[in-house]
């Protein structure tokens, strides 16, 4: 497991890379790139680029950490991806249910596997594990209904990179929204008013609103403040809330 610099996690576990693109928000992907570079490194768990690769290896991690911790799940690619079976997907939430002192942040594009392994009962749902979806732009808003439509006991949407504006969103049963730019060479603009439209409609439905970056070229020179000031709302979360659906 590694610290992460993403703002919303603290650590990342990647009990599987690699991906391929869906939608438009995959375009620029972060962890593509890394991937091969990491590849050009020489690094043994990225031999294969940006080829979807299991690592069961990596499956004891989460317990070895002395404090709990946030992490973010295959950060470097999409654990609902069509190719991996379901049987690993269920080790993985085995792992994320018997660590119940870490919040467990899965993040996917890939909302309709997500809902069905939910609707025939294939994933076991403990009160750490924070179910997310990708929502870039209007062209994949339906992915919020998947998500709502699932047992998942915390569920949040990161809008990154934002593509367009996103009016009058349904985030009735949705926990938390985080908001961020696109970064690097070839970044897609950004604008305010969209950034500002979601925040309201947060605050409207008592979602939690997390605006992760600015983005562009020079992410961290434009910073992430909105309005002069840092959202960096999160749920909450005790020990105390984990039982089994």
């Amino acid at each position: 497991m590694a610290q992460s610099k993403i703002e919303w996690t603290e650590v990342t576990w990647n009990p599987a890379t690699g991906c391929t693109k869906i939608s438009a928000g995959c375009k620029n992907c972060y962890a593509e790139k890394m991937a091969h570079r990491l590849m050009a490194m020489g690094q043994e768990k990225y031999k294969n680029g940006f080829e979807l690769t299991l690592h069961p290896d990596t499956l004891d991690e989460p317990f070895k950490l002395k404090k709990s911790r946030v992490v973010f799940v295959s950060s470097m690619s999409d654990l609902f991806h069509e190719e991996i079976p379901v049987s690993y997907i269920q080790r993985v939430f085995q792992v994320m249910n018997n660590n119940p002192q870490h919040v467990f942040q899965v993040l996917t594009k890939r909302a309709e596997i997500l809902y069905q392994y939910d609707l025939d009962g294939s994933l076991k749902w403990t009160h750490n594990i924070w179910m997310g979806v990708t929502v870039e732009n209007h062209d994949v808003i339906q992915r919020i209904d998947y998500l709502r439509n699932t047992r998942a006991r915390v569920k949040f949407l990161s809008c990154e990179p934002l593509l367009s504006c996103l009016p009058d969103m349904n985030l009735q049963n949705i926990d938390w929204v985080i908001v961020g730019g696109e970064s690097g060479y070839g970044a897609r603009p950004m604008k305010k008013e969209w950034v500002d439209n979601i925040r309201m409609q947060c605050h409207a439905s008592n979602t939690k609103f997390f605006f992760k970056q600015w983005g562009g070229l020079n992410k961290k020179k434009n910073g992430r403040k909105l309005n002069g000031r840092t959202y960096s709302e999160m749920p909450e979360f005790t020990e105390s809330m984990n039982f089994f659906i």
